[in-house]
C-alpha cells in the first residue's frame, strides 16, 4: 500500500554516533547538548531568532498562548481567538484545551488560508488573538493579518506546522506575528519523530516560555510559575539533526514529485494559490475535485489500486461540535469536502506515480 506520506529515516549510521554520544554523556533531557545544538542550527537554517524547541506542536501552540497572555488560569475571563475552520483539528482543539473560545472565521477560496476580510466580522470584546494557519505551507495574508491585530491590540500566532522553510519576500515566514509554531511529527518534511518549536518575535517571550514549559521552574530552590513539561528530549534532537543534514536532498526529491503531480494534474483539478515572492516546501499536494462525490469516488478507486489518499482537512472544523460549532463557513466546508491529498515522500517512485496519476486521470474521463 501506498501511503499519503512517509516518515524521512537519515542515515542511520549517524544517527548512531548522536546516539553513542548520548550513552557517553547519560545526558537523556533537561536542555541537553543535542537540545541546543538542534536549537542554533534551525534559528541558522531558518533565519529566525528565539527559538525554542518543545515536544511536540501541540504543547508548541499551548505555551505560545500562554506566553503571550491569551490564555488564563483566571476562570471568569471567558477570551476569544479568531482562527481558520479549515486546518488539522489541534489548532483549535489547543484553543479550547486553554479555556480559549475558538472562533472561525472563513478562508480564501484560492490560497485556503484564513481571508482577513472575514476576521473583522469576528472580533468581540473578548477578542484576544487571531490565530491563522499556513495551510499546506501557503503563506497567509500576514500583512493584512498583522495591521488588522495592531489596530485591535491582538496578539497573533501563526500555526506554521506546514511552513518549514518557508521564505517570503526574501525572509523567513516564521517572522511574522508575535510567535509561529512548528510540528516536527514524524509525517513532517522535517521531523525529530515527534516534536515542535515555537519562533517568538521578543526575546522576553522567549525567556518567558523558558520557564513555563519546564514546570515553571527557573532553579534549583525556584519554582516562579505555573508551567508543564514540554521539553524536547536528546533521542528526538538526535534524530532532528540527523533529518536537518539531509533536508536538501529530501526537499530535491519531494519537489520532482510534485511538479511531475503539477504538470499532469493542472489542468483538469483545482489547486492551491500560491502567493507571489513565496518559496515552496513541498511538502503537501492537495487537489480539490468537482464534487464531493467524485473525490470519494476517487479516493475509493485509488485504495482499491493500493494507495491511500487523505481527505486534508476533512470535516470543516466549524462542524465539529465540541468546538463549539456554530455558524458555518461555506468556503472551509465546500472545500473541505472536495479536497484529497496524494502521496508525496522523497522515496515515490516515478512509475508509483504514474499509476496514480492514470487512476485520477481515468475517474476524470
Amino acid at each position: 500500500m501506498i501511503p499519503v506520506t512517509k516518515p524521512y529515516l537519515p542515515s542511520r549510521e549517524k544517527l548512531d554516533k548522536y546516539i553513542d554520544g548520548i550513552y557517553e554523556r547519560e545526558w537523556l533531557t533537561n536542555n541537553g547538548p543535542l537540545v541546543q545544538e538542534l536549537t542554533k542550527r534551525l534559528e541558522e537554517y531558518l533565519g529566525v531568532e528565539n527559538l525554542l524547541l518543545v515536544s511536540n506542536g501541540t504543547l508548541a501552540l499551548q505555551i505560545a498562548y500562554r506566553a503571550l497572555g491569551v490564555s488564563t488560569t483566571n476562570r471568569e475571563e471567558k477570551p476569544e481567538a479568531i482562527t481558520t475552520p479549515f486546518s488539522f483539528v489541534a489548532t483549535a482543539s489547543s484553543l479550547k484545551w486553554e479555556g480559549v473560545e475558538p472562533v472561525f472565521a472563513d478562508i480564501d477560496p484560492g490560497t485556503w488560508c484564513l481571508d482577513p476580510k472575514n476576521i473583522e466580522k469576528a472580533i468581540t470584546p473578548e477578542t484576544k488573538a487571531i490565530v491563522p494557519v499556513h495551510v499546506f505551507g501557503n503563506a497567509c495574508e500576514v500583512e493584512a493579518i498583522d495591521e488588522i491585530a495592531k489596530k485591535h491590540n491582538f496578539k497573533v500566532i501563526y500555526d506554521a506546522a506546514h511552513a518549514f522553510g518557508v521564505n517570503y519576500k526574501g525572509e523567513s515566514l516564521l517572522r511574522h506575528g508575535d510567535a509561529a509554531t512548528l510540528s516536527f511529527h514524524a509525517t513532517k518534511l522535517f521531523h525529530s519523530i515527534e516534536g515542535g518549536a515555537i519562533v517568538f518575535k521578543r526575546k522576553e517571550d522567549l525567556e518567558t516560555a523558558k520557564k513555563m514549559m519546564s514546570f515553571g521552574i527557573t532553579g534549583p530552590d525556584a519554582i516562579e510559575e505555573l508551567g508543564i513539561n514540554a521539553k524536547m528530549n536528546e533521542f528526538q534532537a538526535a534524530m532532528g539533526l540527523c533529518v536537518l543534514d539531509e533536508i536538501e536532498e529530501n526537499l530535491k526529491a519531494r519537489a520532482t514529485v510534485w511538479h511531475l503531480y503539477e504538470r499532469e494534474l493542472s489542468q483538469s483539478l483545482q489547486l492551491q494559490v500560491k502567493p507571489e515572492e513565496q518559496d515552496y516546501n513541498y511538502a503537501y499536494f492537495p487537489v480539490v475535485f468537482e464534487s464531493e462525490e467524485r473525490a470519494v469516488k476517487i479516493a475509493e478507486n485509488l485504495k482499491e489500486n493500493g494507495v491511500l489518499a487523505r481527505r486534508y482537512f476533512y470535516p470543516s472544523l466549524d462542524a465539529v461540535e465540541y468546538l463549539g460549532a456554530g455558524k458555518p463557513e461555506p468556503i472551509s466546508k465546500d472545500i473541505a469536502s472536495r479536497i484529497l491529498c496524494l502521496p508525496i515522500y522523497n522515496k515515490l517512485s516515478e512509475v508509483e506515480q504514474h499509476n496514480i496519476i492514470n487512476v485520477i486521470k481515468g475517474e476524470l474521463k
